[in-house]
C-alpha cells in the first residue's frame, strides 16, 4: 500500500528519502536514521547492496561486482562508520598481495604486497630504476591521505563546506599544491620513465581498475591515493561470506533505529516546491502502483546522469549542460563461474590481473580482473569455488548491438578461454557459468547505460574539480561513486558520511 499523504504534526523530524540502497545509500540513511530522521529507502531491485550485492545460483554466491573492500583497519572509514552505529565489523582477511598482475606473455606475476618493504622490493625487482618515482607517489599519498583524514569536503558549495575544507589543511598539505593539475603520465615523463613499457602498462591496468581511467587520464592526487591504500597501515580486505556481509549489517541499522527500507520500488521523478524537494514519485514494480511520497531531504545514492533524468526539466541548466559534457562512462562484462576445486591452481592469489597483448586496449576481453573464493569463505560449497572474471567494455557497444545474445556468448566463450591459460577450465570442472553485461548493469541496478566505477577520474572530475555531494537543489544530495572521493565501498560511504555532516549543519 502507498504512504498516505497527509498533514504532519507541527515539530515532526525531518524526513529523509534515500533513492538507492547501494552501500552509500544504506551509509547515508543509517546514519541519518540514527541521529533521529525519519528515513525511507527505496530500492528498484529486490536485494540491496547495488554493485556490492550478490547472488546465489546452484549453491555458489558470487559477488556481482566489487570484490574488495578497504577501510576495515582501525581509523578506516568502515570501521567509524561501523563504531558510530554499534556494528561489529565484518569478518574479513587482508588481500595479501592485493592484486597479482600478469603482463603479456608472463608467468611470474607483479605481486601488490601489502607490507611495504616486501613491496618496495617487489616493484625494485620488476622496474629497475623506478624508485624515484614511487618514493614521489607514497609522500603525495602521505600528505593527501591525511589530508582526506581529516573529512575535507570537496568541491565546496557553501560557506560551511568551505569551512570543513579549510580546516583539513596542513602546512604538507601545501605541498600537493604543485601536482593539482598533474596526471600520472606527466609525472612518469618527468622521471624519464613513460617509454617503460612493464611499468606503464602497469600502472594502466591498476589505474583503470580504479579510476576508470589509464596513466595519461587520471589526476595525479588520485592516483597517489588509490595506488598506496593496498599497503599497511591500511589495506585492501576480503570478506568472509560475500559481500553482502556490508549491506546486510547497514539495513540492520536502519531498521534497529526506525528506519524502513522499501526493495522493489522505485523512484520515478523528485518534485520540486520552491526550489527545494517535495516530494518523490515512487512506483511499485510488481503491482505498477505510483504514489508521491512527501519528504524534506532526498538522498539520491545514483549515477550523476540518473540524477538529471529524475529531476527532468528542473535540472538547473548550467548543472544538466556539465552532465551532458561528460565522456561515455565504462561498462562491465562479468563472467561469473562456479567451479571444482580442482579448477584452483594452488596457491592463487584472492585478485588477479590479466592482460593479453599489449597492443590490445585494456578491456574488451584483453584485460581481465579476477577474484578467486577462498576454501571456507562461504562463496562455494566444500571442494568448490567461485571464479568473478570483469573486462571493461563500451557500454554503446551493448546498447546498439543487433544481436546481444550472440554478443554476449562471443564475450563468454572469449573470456573463458583467456582464463583457461591460468586456471584449469576444463568441461568436466564447470558447474555453472553465467555472464552480466552492461545491459544487466542497468536492468538490476538502474544506473545509467549499466556504467560501473563513477565518471573517471580525470583532471576536471576529481576531487576539487569534480561533482560535490551538495547539489545545487538545496536538500538534494548526492551520494556514490559519481562524487569524492569516487568508486569502492570505502569510497561511496565517505560521500555519504559527508552528505550526513552537510545536512545535519543545514538543520541546527
Amino acid at each position: 500500500m502507498a504512504p498516505s499523504i497527509g498533514s504532519q504534526p507541527a515539530h515532526r523530524q525531518p524526513k529523509v528519502i534515500v533513492i538507492g540502497a547501494g552501500i552509500g545509500g544504506l551509509t547515508a540513511a543509517a546514519l541519518l536514521a540514527k541521529r533521529g530522521y525519519s528515513i525511507e529507502v527505496y530500492e528498484q531491485a529486490m536485494v540491496t547492496g547495488g554493485c556490492a550485492s550478490t547472488f546465489r545460483r546452484r549453491g555458489f554466491t558470487f559477488d556481482v561486482g566489487a570484490t574488495q573492500v578497504a577501510g576495515l583497519e582501525p581509523g578506516g572509514i568502515h570501521h567509524q562508520i561501523f563504531s558510530d552505529l554499534g556494528l561489529d565489523l565484518p569478518a574479513a582477511e587482508h588481500c595479501d598481495p592485493a592484486c597479482a598482475v600478469f603482463l603479456p606473455d608472463e608467468t611470474t606475476p607483479i605481486n601488490v604486497w601489502r607490507d611495504p618493504n616486501q613491496w618496495q622490493i617487489e616493484r625494485q625487482r620488476q622496474f629497475p630504476g623506478s624508485e624515484p618515482f614511487w618514493q614521489k607517489l607514497g609522500d603525495l599519498f602521505n600528505y593527501s591521505w591525511q589530508f582526506q583524514t581529516r573529512q575535507p569536503v570537496l568541491p565546496p558549495r557553501s560557506l560551511w563546506d568551505t569551512w570543513q575544507l579549510t580546516n583539513s589543511l596542513r602546512p604538507n598539505t601545501l605541498l600537493t599544491v604543485p601536482y593539482t593539475f598533474s596526471t600520472v603520465g606527466q609525472l612518469l615523463k618527468g622521471y624519464g620513465l613513460y617509454e617503460n613499457q612493464r611499468l606503464k602498462t602497469f600502472l594502466d591496468l591498476q589505474l583503470k581498475l580504479y579510476s576508470q581511467v589509464g596513466a595519461d587520464e587520471t589526476a595525479l592526487l588520485y592516483a597517489a591515493t588509490t595506488l598506496g591504500v593496498s599497503q599497511a597501515p591500511q589495506g585492501l580486505f576480503h570478506l568472509q561470506g560475500s559481500m553482502q556481509v556490508l549491506s546486510d549489517a547497514l539495513v540492520k541499522a536502519i531498521k534497529q533505529y526506525g528506519g524502513q527500507v522499501f526493495l522493489g520500488h522505485s523512484v520515478k521523478q523528485i518534485q520540486l516546491e520552491g526550489n527545494r524537494p517535495r516530494f518523490v514519485r515512487v512506483c511499485h514494480q510488481k503491482t505498477g502502483e505510483t504514489w508521491l511520497a512527501p519528504t524534506d531531504h532526498v538522498v539520491a545514492n545514483v549515477t550523476v546522469q540518473n540524477l538529471t533524468t529524475l529531476l527532468g526539466k528542473q535540472t538547473p541548466k548550467r548543472y544538466q549542460q556539465r552532465v551532458d559534457k561528460l565522456l561515455s562512462p565504462s561498462g562491465a562484462f562479468v563472467v561469473y563461474l562456479g567451479v571444482e576445486q580442482a579448477a584452483i591452481p594452488k596457491n592463487c592469489p584472492p585478485h588477479l590481473q590479466f592482460l593479453y597483448d599489449y597492443d590490445g586496449p585494456i578491456g574488451e576481453n584483453n584485460s581481465l580482473f579476477v577474484s578467486v573464493s577462498r576454501p571456507g569463505d562461504g562463496r562455494a560449497p566444500e571442494g568448490k569455488a567461485t571464479i568473478v572474471a570483469s573486462s571493461f567494455t563500451d557500454v554503446q557497444a551493448w546498447q546498439q548491438c543487433r544481436d546481444y545474445d550472440a554478443l554476449k556468448a562471443e564475450y563468454e566463450q572469449g573470456a573463458i578461454a583467456k582464463l583457461n591459460q591460468y586456471f584449469n577450465l576444463a568441461p568436466q570442472h564447470i558447474i555453472h557459468a553465467e555472464s552480466g553485461t552492461p545491459r544487466t548493469f542497468e536492468r538490476y541496478t538502474a544506473r545509467h547505460q549499466g556504467m560501473v566505477g563513477g565518471i573517471g577520474q580525470r583532471l576536471s572530475t576529481f576531487g576539487p574539480f569534480g561533482f560535490a555531494t551538495r547539489t545545487p537543489i538545496p536538500k538534494i544530495w548526492l551520494v556514490g561513486d559519481c562524487v569524492h572521493p569516487g568508486e569502492g565501498t570505502a569510497g561511496v560511504s565517505y560521500a555519504a558520511l559527508t552528505a550526513v555532516r552537510q545536512i545535519e549543519q543545514m538543520e541546527r
